[in-house]
């Protein structure tokens, strides 16, 4: 690491433990570090005094997003060296892809101008692109964001096949009692999965007293979870199964499900149920948020091939893992979002083409084709946290590789 990117770690640290209150120091030294990203030939960046990553700036993120698990307490998902899953490398697809202007690009320059850090293309397996930019590499390991969401109703699935929770029209107060009497009365898992609940959540990024800003660091209440403390305050806003309104809240919430249904830690039950079946080549490291626990609906840190690794892994079925068949319905429309041809499915992002996909902010996500054996992993940093002609330009990037696979499926007479 070089002496400026040291630097620039010292004043990220000392700003955020500046921040801390005194019953939470931000402490790392006793967690493993991370694969040391590749030198960064940056200026010095002062980070904010303001610990919310929606409030920084970009070049600030372009050095937290790869490091985020330095300066934070978090689990660490092992990978098991026994089981590593090999990536091959193939012959690289050329997919057509434009601008906006109706410029023709390439994928290089679809990197740059979307600002990622990495995007990788598997096909029956197979590598047939991996790019990087922003100066990182294949070694280091970015964060997730909203990408963590599709993980933990992963480990929905494994627990159900676990017989750990029984099913998903169970009510959610069965397996977190702390609910009761809240506005989650009533509320089943699978509504929950789905973001059907019903119960009021402001999702604005932009917005410093929306849910979404402020539930993180909400503090344990008595022998009461952090998010379950904040997320049962919360009123009725429909009646549950009604109206589908996106909800990082619920995901924690499902993340807190899990725990009390396997009486496991979201990282030790990923680590058996993800990154041993998936083959990861690394650890992984799992953001705690105030009460000292994963912080389920984000901010997992991993390398760009394991994302993809876990998108194979899913396009595969999740054999063994999860009931059969799971995944096929996780990434079906089970919800409305009111946007023609996509929906909402446990977790997942949906598309009537049969596709879908893992997303977070600032353009990380994995998108995932069954009919056509097809993941594409990216991770970068956005100029906003959503941005609109962004999101498009990569929906235009998995449509062009789709006819690309396509072509060179007729091609070989397929």
């Amino acid at each position: 690491m070089s002496m400026k990117m040291r630097a620039a770690l010292l004043l990220m640290t000392s700003a955020l433990a500046a921040c801390a209150t005194a019953e939470r120091t931000v402490q790392a030294a006793a967690q493993p570090a991370a694969q040391t990203p590749p030198q960064r030939p940056a200026a010095v960046v002062e980070m904010p005094q303001d610990r919310n990553v929606l409030f920084w700036t970009s070049e600030q993120r372009s050095i937290a997003f790869r490091m985020m698990e330095r300066f934070a307490p978090h689990g660490v998902i092992a990978h098991d060296p026994a089981r590593v899953r090999a990536l091959t490398n193939g012959p690289a697809l050329d997919p057509v892809l434009a601008l906006p202007t109706g410029q023709r690009v390439t994928l290089a320059d679809y990197v740059r101008e979307q600002r990622l850090a990495g995007l990788i293309i598997l096909h029956r397996g197979v590598i047939r692109n991996e790019l990087y930019g922003l100066d990182f590499g294949a070694e280091g390991r970015w964060t997730s964001f909203s990408v963590a969401k599709s993980f933990t109703s992963t480990l929905v699935g494994a627990a159900i096949r676990d017989g750990r929770i029984a099913s998903l029209n169970d009510p959610v107060t069965r397996y977190i009692p702390a609910l009761a009497g809240s506005a989650y009365d009533g509320v089943s898992v699978e509504q929950l999965l789905t973001m059907r609940s019903g119960v009021r959540w402001n999702e604005d990024y932009s917005n410093t007293q929306s849910d979404v800003a402020l539930f993180n660091a909400q503090r344990p209440e008595g022998d009461v979870d952090a998010v379950t403390s904040y997320m049962r305050r919360l009123p009725r806003a429909h009646a549950p199964g009604t109206r589908w309104n996106y909800n990082t809240g619920e995901t924690n919430l499902i993340g807190v499900l899990v725990e009390r249904a396997t009486g496991r830690t979201l990282s030790d039950y990923a680590r058996e149920k993800i990154w041993g079946p998936a083959g990861m080549e690394a650890d992984g490291a799992w953001l705690y948020n105030e009460g000292g626990r994963e912080i389920s609906g984000c901010c997992m840190s991993l390398r760009l091939r394991d994302y993809a690794r876990f998108g194979q892994f899913v396009l595969e079925g999740g054999q063994g893992v999860v009931p059969d068949g799971w995944f096929t319905r996780a990434g079906t429309r089970q919800a409305d979002i009111g946007r023609p041809g996509f929906g909402y499915g446990y977790q997942w992002w949906t598309v009537d083409d049969g596709s879908f996909a893992a997303q977070g902010i600032f353009g990380q996500g994995i998108f995932i084709d069954p009919a056509r054996q097809l993941v594409i992993a990216s991770v970068g940093n956005w100029p906003t946290a959503q941005d609109r002609e962004r999101a498009m330009l990569r929906q235009g990037l998995y449509q062009a590789v789709q006819a690309a696979v396509d072509a060179q499926g007729r091609r070989a007479g397929r």
